[in-house]
């Protein structure tokens, strides 16, 4: 079984704001609008989700893609 890694990084192209949760998107091979859905509702059901510092967090932690990505 082979394993190829892939840098998470900030998306270029599926970017609303900062592109972090179109990262994600891309580095788990999932659709950047039901990721974006599920954060949104993540963050307002949850009370102990505090969804825009950590938003905030992971755009500071997060490196930017290239474009060429």
């Amino acid at each position: 079984m082979s394993s190829t890694t892939r840098p998470l990084h900030r998306s270029t192209k599926n970017r609303m704001i900062a592109g972090v949760l179109g990262g994600l998107a891309e580095y788990f091979d999932l659709d950047p609008t039901l990721v974006r859905a599920g954060y949104v509702v993540a963050s307002i059901v949850s009370v102990a989700f505090p969804g825009i510092l950590v938003y905030i967090v992971l755009w500071m932690v997060i490196p930017e893609g290239t474009s060429a990505a």
